[in-house]
C-alpha cells in the first residue's frame, strides 16, 4: 500500500462531510483539460487515450490547473469515463473534433456476449493498471496540497454511449434497447455497475480521497426510466464501494453523485447514499437547498457559459448562487454545473474563483 505525504488542505473533504468551514471548497469538472494552452502542449503529437494511458502525461495534465489556479482546493485525475468500456473489452476512440466512436456498439442483446465482465474476462487492475499508476503518481506529487478527486462514468451513461456508438441528439438506439430489451438492458447495468465498483474502489486504493460519479446522460430519461434504469445502479455503487473498501482495508472517502438533466430525481439522489450530490444549471440553489435539508452536501452549479459573458456576468452569478447556498459555509461545495469548455479564457475561470473566494470568505 502506498505512503503518501500529509494532507495539507481538506477542506473540500470536510465540507463534503458536511462540516462548518471558513469558506466553501472549489474545483470545476473537467478542470485539466482543452480550455488550458497548457494542456494542448502536451497534447500535440499524443492521441487522447495515449496520454490517458501514459501515467507520466495524465499525472502532468492533472496537475496543471492546479499550478494556474491557487484558488483550488482539489485536482480531479485526467481521464475518461469510457476506460470501463474499454476495459469491458469494447474499442473506443477519440476521434477529433467529433468525441468518442465506438466502431461496434452493441446492437442487439446477442452482442452482449462479447463483452468481458469482472472476474470473466476483465481483470480491473490489470485493465486499468494505468489510472491507478496515475493516481499514485500524481498523489506524490501533489505533495499533500489539495486532495485528489477519481471518478467513473455511471451505468446509465456508460450503457447509452455502447449501444449509440458514441454521443447523440435523440439516444433512439439505447432508449429502444430499454423499451424492447428491458431485461437485458439491466443485465448490461448490472455487468457495468460491477466493473464500476471495483474499479473505484482501486481509485482510492491507489490514491484517491474523494471520488464522483458522472451520470452526463441521466437527463436524457424519464423519471420513471431514471428510476428503473439509472437510480439502483447508483445507489448499489454507493452501498458496495465501502463494502468493497473495508474488504480492501481501506479507509472510506466521501462520495460524489451527479446526474446531469434529472432535476426532478434530487430528493431521491439526497436518499441515494452519496455524501455530495452535484448540481447542473437547471437547479435554483435556494430551493435546491430546501430540498436536500441538510441530507448531503450540494456542489455547482453556475451555467459554464456565463464565463464567455465577461467579469461582470461572472461576478453576478457568483454572488448570487453562493447567497442562494446560504454563504456557502457549510453543506456546500462550489463548482460548474457541468464542465469548462474548450473556448473558456483561463483569466475567466480564475475570476470565477477568485470571486467565490472572495463571497464565500465574507
Amino acid at each position: 500500500m502506498a505512503s503518501f505525504p500529509p494532507l495539507k488542505n481538506n477542506l473540500i473533504l470536510r465540507a463534503a462531510r458536511g462540516e462548518k468551514v471558513e469558506r466553501p471548497p472549489m474545483w470545476v469538472m473537467r478542470q485539466a483539460g482543452r480550455y488550458l494552452p497548457e494542456y494542448h502542449k502536451v497534447r500535440a503529437g499524443h492521441d487522447f487515450f495515449e496520454m490517458c494511458r501514459t501515467p507520466e502525461i495524465a499525472s502532468t495534465i492533472t496537475l496543471q490547473p492546479i499550478e494556474r489556479y491557487e484558488d483550488l482546493d482539489a485536482a480531479i485525475i485526467f481521464s475518461d469515463i469510457l476506460v470501463i468500456p474499454q476495459a469491458m473489452g469494447m474499442v473506443v476512440e477519440m476521434v477529433e473534433k467529433k468525441g468518442p466512436h465506438f466502431p461496434e456498439p452493441l446492437e442487439t442483446p446477442e452482442d452482449l456476449a462479447k463483452l468481458k465482465r469482472l472476474g470473466e474476462g476483465c481483470d480491473v487492475k490489470k485493465e486499468l493498471g494505468y489510472v491507478f499508476e496515475a493516481l499514485t503518481l500524481t498523489r506524490q506529487k501533489l505533495a499533500g496540497r489539495v486532495p485528489l478527486l477519481g471518478f467513473i462514468g455511471a451505468p446509465w451513461t456508460l450503457m447509452a454511449y455502447m449501444i449509440e456508438g458514441g454521443g447523440s441528439k435523440t439516444f433512439t438506439k439505447a432508449k429502444s434497447w430499454l423499451f424492447k430489451y428491458p431485461e437485458d438492458s439491466q443485465k448490461l447495468l448490472q455487468d457495468i455497475t460491477d466493473v464500476a465498483v471495483e474499479f473505484l474502489a482501486q481509485q482510492v486504493v491507489a490514491g484517491a480521497q474523494m471520488v464522483q460519479v458522472f451520470d452526463s446522460w441521466a437527463g436524457e430519461l424519464s423519471p420513471v426510466e431514471f428510476a428503473e434504469f439509472s437510480l439502483p445502479y447508483l445507489r448499489q455503487i454507493s452501498k458496495r464501494v465501502p463494502e468493497r473498501l473495508a474488504e480492501l482495508g481501506q479507509e472510506q472517502v466521501p462520495m460524489t453523485v451527479f446526474a446531469k438533466g434529472a432535476w426532478y430525481a434530487l430528493d431521491a439522489l439526497c436518499d441515494s447514499g452519496y455524501n455530495v450530490v452535484g448540481l447542473d444549471w437547471t437547479h435554483d440553489p435556494a430551493e435546491a437547498r430546501k430540498i436536500a435539508n441538510g441530507r448531503v452536501t450540494l456542489q455547482g452549479n453556475m451555467d459554464p457559459n456565463v464565463l464567455y459573458g465577461g467579469k461582470e456576468a461572472i461576478d453576478k452569478a457568483v454572488k448570487r448562487i453562493v447567497e442562494g447556498f446560504g454563504g456557502g459555509k457549510q453543506g456546500y461545495i462550489v463548482n460548474l454545473g457541468h464542465g469548462v469548455t474548450p473556448g473558456v479564457k483561463p483569466e475567466d475561470l480564475g475570476f470565477f474563483l477568485r470571486k467565490n473566494h472572495e463571497y464565500g470568505s465574507a
